[in-house]
């Protein structure tokens, strides 16, 4: 199937997306240390999780889901407070509508949310994670739900304009992610002559980027297109790369890497995840995946 790779512009999501706010991870922790999740009321301000739930059932729910918030437009707070995003919207579909049980966000640091999820703080991890082997060796994933590149956001007008160019220069990234991973693998192919500024939110790679501080981040797609759509000044580096060279829908700038998201489980939760993957291979056999899909990135399948 086909995905279209840029986001549909979205007033509710612009507030997400200021430089003042605080943006999550993208690609996953991997941090081995125990972490204690920092906590976010809802909307009423009743609680200390992140809540969008439906009718709980003895069997299985709520479902605790682990998730770094805000992470636009996978999971954010509309101007009405309101947790929305596809992750959000998927979690619905899956839980509520497919299964009857209830579920509820937890909002969790990202670079150390794979131990969370085993140290047993919530049931499953929902956070724009890529499925690598690293990963892998420490939890289970369903199948794929999501396909992502990590891409280059430069400034518009300056000296960046092919990768090579990058040589020298310094990048800016999120810790613990495969935008991390990706410029790592980048430092390598220059013999060591980059420099890699990582941050705990994405917000401090795009204001290292606007300020100066740094010739690029490197960071998945998605997010990086709010960046570009909504700054004037900032534009994704052009070129051909890894999702051309493996014959996929490739967008018109450079991709660094091709990946899958998907929902982590603790690896003796064997039953729920099949439950879960028969529900998500139900949501896109129904067309209920393509809908939220087009709301939040626009019309196309993925």
């Amino acid at each position: 199937m086909k995905r279209r790779t840029f986001v549909k512009g979205s007033a509710g999501i612009t507030t997400g997306l200021t430089l003042a706010g605080c943006i999550g991870g993208d690609g996953g922790g991997e941090g081995e240390s125990t972490t204690t999740e920092s906590t976010d009321t809802t909307a009423s301000g009743t609680s200390a999780e992140e809540t969008t739930s439906g009718e709980s059932s003895s069997m299985d729910g709520p479902v605790v889901i682990g998730s770094d918030i805000p992470y636009p437009p996978f999971e954010y707070r509309n101007n009405s407070g309101e947790l929305k995003g596809f992750d959000v919207d998927i979690a619905k579909a899956l839980f509520e509508e497919e299964m009857g049980i209830g579920y509820e966000f937890k909002k969790t640091g990202f670079d150390t949310i794979i131990p969370s999820l085993n140290n047993g703080n919530f049931r499953i991890i929902m956070s724009a994670m890529t499925i690598n082997d690293k990963r892998a060796q420490k939890v289970d994933f369903s199948d794929p739900y999501f396909t992502a590149y990590q891409t280059v956001a430069i400034r518009k007008g300056g000296d960046i304009s092919k990768l090579e160019d990058l040589k020298g220069t310094t990048v800016a990234v999120q810790k613990g992610t495969t935008g991390e991973g990706a410029a790592e693998g980048l430092k390598e192919q220059f013999g060591g002559s980059l420099t890699i500024d990582s941050y705990d939110q994405i917000t401090g790679a795009f204001n290292a980027l606007l300020n100066n501080q740094a010739s690029a981040v490197i960071n998945d797609n998605t997010v990086n297109a709010k960046y570009v759509n909504e700054q004037d000044n900032v534009v994704f580096l052009k070129g051909e790369g890894e999702a051309a060279k493996q014959g996929k829908n490739a967008p018109d700038y450079l991709t660094l890497t091709v990946e899958e998201y998907g929902i982590a489980f603790r690896q003796d939760d064997d039953d729920f995840k099949k439950k879960v993957n028969e529900a998500l291979a139900a949501i896109k056999e129904s067309g209920k995946y393509d809908e939220i899909y087009n709301e939040y990135f626009g019309s196309g399948s993925n």
